[in-house]
């Protein structure tokens, strides 16, 4: 037994016990954000969110601080340290909300007319029309060595709607007849890369490097691919 004041006196094993506790429980704390829904959130958090992601696709995250987020916020730091506990929080917080993965949803391929080339186009336009520069940036930003563990799976979501809604369309359209069989999964990265590829250097270069607009680039790329498929 160990005595302290008088009258007082506690085992080591009790001790012992009692210190592991809270030791393994402030590091679940600490290995685990609690992501919250976006339904569960108050204003002042949302715009805390809005506020880092929008530094974050300007400036990395690295280079973001959360003084410059809760100034943009219209919050000091005490409120921002109130809601979230770090900047890592608020950013991951972010990274899962669909709006800043730019909607890209299986959702928004749904309108398919089971034409090709009407459908093709309408695939490669919906994802160029919502992956923004500004989205590439973001995107850029969130693979941050001090983020990408946990980013890489939300990254991973928006060409996962586009591939594997591609992929399961072609197969439909396979099995309407209105195609010959082919490896759709390959097909359907190739079409995805090239729609990537016109985003990407889009925003990292606009007209710098080329002027073929986005229609012109978007039946093109079609014909071409139409012609591969139907073969």
């Amino acid at each position: 037994m160990i005595t302290g004041n008088p009258g007082e006196s506690f085992s080591i094993f009790g001790l012992f016990t009692s210190l592991l506790t809270l030791a393994n429980s402030s590091a679940n704390m600490k290995a685990c954000t609690c992501i919250k829904e976006e339904a569960d959130l108050d204003e002042t958090s949302q715009k805390i969110i809005d506020a880092a992601m929008t530094l974050v696709r300007d400036k990395g995250y690295v280079a973001t601080t959360t003084k410059e987020i809760a100034k943009a916020a219209g919050v000091n730091e005490c409120t921002l340290f109130r809601k979230f506990e770090s900047k890592k929080d608020i950013v991951l917080q972010g990274a899962n909300q669909a709006g800043w993965r730019a909607n890209v949803t299986p959702e928004i391929f749904e309108k398919a007319e089971w034409d090709l080339q009407a459908d093709l186009e309408m695939f490669m336009r919906a994802y160029i029309d919502r992956m923004t520069p500004d989205f590439v940036n973001l995107s850029i930003g969130l693979r941050a060595p001090q983020l990408y563990e946990e980013t890489k799976q939300l990254i991973m979501k928006v060409p996962q709607a586009f591939l594997e809604t591609f992929a399961g369309y072609l197969n439909k359209m396979c099995a309407m007849g209105k195609i010959p069989e082919k490896d759709f999964k390959t097909l359907a990265l190739t079409v995805f890369s090239a729609t990537f590829g016109y985003t990407f250097l889009n925003a990292s270069f606009g007209k710098e490097l080329t002027d073929v607009e986005k229609e012109e680039y978007i039946k093109e790329s079609v014909q071409m691919f139409v012609k591969g498929i139907c073969q």
